[in-house]
Formats: C-alpha cells, structure tokens, sequence
C-alpha cells in the first residue's frame, strides 16, 4: 500500500508522452481533415471572413454612435463604448464557431474551438457586462447638480469592485467548463470576501451609503437639508462623508451611513414656504366687525401675492379673540419669504388700525364700585342706563359691598 502510495506521489501531473501523443492525434486528424474538406473549409473561411468584416463594421458604428452624444455619458455612448470594446478574439472565435459545423471539423478541432469560443465569448460578457455597469453610473451622475464630483470620488473604487467581481466569475465559469472542480476555490472566495467585508465593514457602509445617494438622489451638491438639529447646505458628497456647510457658519462633515439613517428634511425641492399668524382682536370689538376679519386677512395676503391656505377664527384667548391666518409664499427662499411675511405683518397692522380693530396685550380688567355700589366701568359704556348695584339686589339687600 505505501509503495503504491509513494509511486502515485511521485508521478508527475503532466505526462510528456502522453500530452505528445494528443497533439500528434490532433495534428494528424486535421491534415486529414484538410484534404478530405479543402472545398467546405475554403467556404467556411470564407463566411468566416465575412462574418469578420460585418463585425469590425459593428463596432466601427459603436465609435460613430459614441461621437454623436454631444453629452459623453447618454445611453448612445454607453452603448456605444461598450460595442467598441469588442475584442479580436471573440469576434475570430465568433466566425469559427458559427462555420466550423459546416466544413465538418474532426471531434479534436471541434472541441477546441467550442473551448476557446466559451472563453472568449463569457470573459467578452465580461467586459460588456462593466461597460454598461459603469456607464450606467456615469449617466445617473450626470446631472448639472452633482457636477461629477460625487462620481469623481467614488469611481476609482467603483471600477475595480465591479471589474474583480465580474471577472472572478468569468474565471469560476472557464475553470468549470475546463472540468476543474470549482467547489472549493468558490468557498475559498466566498471565505476571503466575508472576512474582508467584516474588516472593513464601516468603509464598505459608507461606500454603499455613497452609492444609495448617487442613485437614490436624496439630496445634491448646494440642497439646503436639515436632519436632526442641524441645517445647513450639501458642499460634497465623497466617498465616505458629507460635508454641509451649516447656516450658522461652520462646516460639519457626517458620514454617509449615519447621515442616511436619519430622517433627511430636503428644503430645496419644495415649491412653497408656509407662514402661519395669530392675530388677537379685542373682545370689546363689534361682532360685525369681527365677521369681517377673516376676509380681510385673506385681501392682505393676495394683496402681497401669496396664497392664503386659513384665515379664520381660532379661539376664545384669555386677553383675546384669537384668529388663525397661514399663508403660503411661492419658491423655497427665504431671502423673498421673509421680507414678504413682514409686508404682510405691517399690513395688517395698518389695516387694523384703519379700521379700529384692536390687538390688545396680554391684560387683565379689574371692576370697582362706587361708595354707593354703583360698578366703576374701565372704559366708556356703550349705554347711559346705570349699572345696577348689588344692592338693588333683593337676595344681597342684607349683604351690602364692602
């Protein structure tokens, strides 16, 4: 048994002789072949050689479909780039491959072509398969706002993520097809990316946080957010971080995970601002006066050119009749809806005024009586009837005001 074993070892894994025998089998096969077909294989090399030519033409229309996109990242010259990026190699193997049946090849032929064919054919999918990833992220970026800054920062790593994994498959898939046992070297790749994803985990979260923003498009450079307590305008977007320039001056960079776990307030794509008053009117105020109010807010405001969404009455305050009023402005500034809501505040204190509405304080009305029970009013009575004092009261006739 160890004898066995201690041959076996030491054989070697190519035989000379018989990797010598095989290539004269094939060599002898094809001069066969060569004379036995010399009319079928000079029409299949024929049709070969026109199938040639027509995808040379191809690809020379992918390089004119990539010069008449005057942006460089449409669909035309995705497409385009990645018919261009057609190799020699898949298009000879392509003619052979589509002829070989035809001039009837010996078996030898035949199965090394049908082998160089699938190689040629998975890592040309390959190679198709990133063009057209990468372009795809190319034209997602393209927009005036971005200003490919977030593309410039992130696709360097970008391509070589997208180009490893997609040619580690095309190998896996040539090795199968070669009859290699696979099995292993897959767990040996699936073991080594587990273990590198949990090393750099946090870098790989805010890569794809990068990415969810590229394609997502929650914000873009010079949005004016708000998340949590802070506000202020996108300056960045890399590859790791934002970095947003707060109103109150400093820069705050945040990575872009958390940034994307919380609840993100896009201030910058909202096509109005609302501005909401409450507007106390005296409760000495005549009630066909206050049936007018709500009208009058609503003249103010269009007046101004906004649009007012409720003007009404809101509630009995404590020193107040209290009327709601909110207002929309058009655009998402600031710089216009602030002087705006100060026209408005200013007109409607002017309007008041003309009209002998009064926005009391905060008060509190203290009643007196005269020596004589008489009720002291603060103000002027609406009538000259005489208040009646508690006296005249029959049920406080024994109780007389102190």
């Amino acid at each position: 048994m160890s004898a066995n074993t201690t041959a076996a070892a030491k054989a070697p894994i190519f035989d000379a002789d018989t990797v010598q025998n095989q290539i004269g089998e094939f060599y002898t096969a094809s001069e066969i072949w060569l004379h036995t077909h010399w009319l079928q294989i000079l029409i299949a090399f024929g049709i070969g050689a026109v199938i040639v030519i027509a995808l040379h033409g191809l690809r020379r229309l992918g390089r004119k479909l990539c010069g008449k996109d005057v942006g460089r990242r449409g669909w035309g010259t995705i497409l385009g780039r990645a018919i261009t990026r057609t190799s020699n190699f898949f298009i000879v193997m392509l003619a052979a491959k589509l002829v070989v049946g035809y001039a009837g090849a010996p078996s030898q032929v035949a199965t090394t072509v049908n082998f160089l064919w699938t190689v040629a054919s998975v890592f040309q999918a390959a190679i198709w398969a990133r063009e057209l990833i990468l372009g795809a992220i190319e034209h997602r970026t393209s927009s005036e706002h971005y200003s490919g800054e977030a593309l410039l920062s992130a696709m360097g790593l970008i391509r070589l993520l997208v180009t490893v994994a997609l040619f580690a498959v095309a190998l896996v898939v040539v090795l199968d097809n070669l009859g290699v046992n696979v099995t292993g070297l897959v767990a040996g790749l699936g073991v080594g990316g587990i273990a590198i994803g949990l090393a750099a985990q946090g870098i790989f979260g805010d890569l794809f946080a990068a990415l969810a923003i590229i394609f997502d498009r929650p914000f873009r450079r010079g949005d004016k957010i708000s998340y949590g307590t802070t506000s202020g305008v996108i300056e960045s977007i890399g590859l790791k971080s934002t970095r947003i320039r707060a109103f109150t001056g400093e820069l705050r960079v945040i990575s872009n995970k958390q940034l994307l776990d919380k609840e993100i307030q896009n201030t910058s794509v909202r096509d109005h601002i609302r501005i909401g008053f409450t507007i106390g009117a005296a409760y000495e105020t005549p009630p066909e006066t206050l049936a007018r109010i709500p009208a009058l807010l609503r003249e103010i405001v269009e007046a101004e050119g906004g649009t007012v969404a409720r003007s009404g009455f809101e509630t009995f305050g404590a020193s107040s009749l209290d009327f709601a009023l909110q207002f929309d402005i058009p655009g998402d500034d600031w710089a216009t809806a602030h002087p705006m809501r100060d026209r408005i505040m200013v007109g409607i204190m002017t309007r008041f005024a003309a009209e002998g509405i009064s926005i009391p304080y905060p008060t509190q009305t203290n009643y007196t009586a005269a020596p004589d029970g008489t009720l002291v009013m603060p103000y002027a009575a609406a009538t000259d009837a005489p208040v009646s004092s508690p006296a005249a009261n029959p049920r406080n006739a024994d109780h007389p005001p102190s």
